[in-house]
């Protein structure tokens, strides 16, 4: 909403009927908790919203997006057996709604079990085009004593190799980014920084973490998203392999 404009949540309790999962494909018969976003945004057409959560589809500039956010979203809320459905009209905003099935069984207290994530005192340089994500994992790493160097993307990263790479001991780095995929920047990284480990992390299918080089039995690899002491942990054990 580049002028501004409003937006709107909604939660509720809802029951998809036949009639409404014919109309809607991929939608069953059910209940459901259903929560919506609606905007007063430019919206979209029905031919962009027909293809919105096919993967690296974008309508963002080169180098501007990969198209694989709305994919984790549609591949997260399939795997929870729930249905998303977004209406868009252009000019006008959009409206999207993720359905996931009502439990109805009471939820069961879970023990907290304490347990101490390990923490470290190096240098490490976060590469990640998302910036919330680039955020969030900043916080985690220096929260557990590691300092924490950030970087947008691949040439922003090598600059910063460029001048402090003999600090940095680890690069984690996103898998699918813009211009340069997470295993060639490390290639290029290394050059400066011998001996340098990599942790690449990915909220896309192993399969296309695997087409871009990253073994698929690599221990150096964090599937996103994941908890704060997922990170810790991984973060040790490659530095530790």
């Amino acid at each position: 909403m580049p002028r501004g404009g409003s937006i709107w949540n909604d939660t509720a309790n809802v029951t998809l009927d036949k009639e409404y999962a014919r109309i809607h494909h991929g939608a069953k018969p059910g209940d459901y908790v259903m929560f919506s976003l609606a905007d007063t945004g430019e919206g979209m057409d029905k031919s962009t919203v027909d293809h919105i959560f096919e993967p690296f589809f974008t309508t963002k500039g080169v180098g501007k997006g990969t198209g694989l956010g709305l994919a984790v979203v549609y591949g997260i809320v399939k795997q929870h057996d729930g249905y998303i459905w977004v209406n868009s009209v252009r000019g006008k905003g959009t409206t999207s709604t993720v359905y996931l099935p009502r439990v109805r069984t009471e939820a069961e207290a879970i023990a907290a079990t304490p347990t101490e994530t390990p923490r470290g005192t190096e240098t490490i340089l976060l590469v990640e085009d998302e910036p919330a994500a680039l955020e969030v994992s900043r916080r985690i790493l220096e929260g557990h004593g590691y300092t924490a160097l950030t970087a947008s993307g691949p040439d922003e990263a090598e600059a910063i190799m460029a001048e402090r790479g003999e600090e940095v001991a680890l690069v984690v780095t996103d898998v699918v980014m813009p211009r340069m995929d997470g295993p060639n920047l490390y290639k290029k990284l290394a050059l400066v920084r011998p001996g340098l480990r990599a942790l690449y992390v990915s909220g896309y299918a192993s399969d296309a973490v695997v087409s871009h080089g990253v073994p698929a039995a690599d221990g150096g690899f964090l599937q996103k998203p994941f908890e704060p002491a997922a990170l810790a942990r991984k973060v040790r054990e490659v530095l530790d392999k």
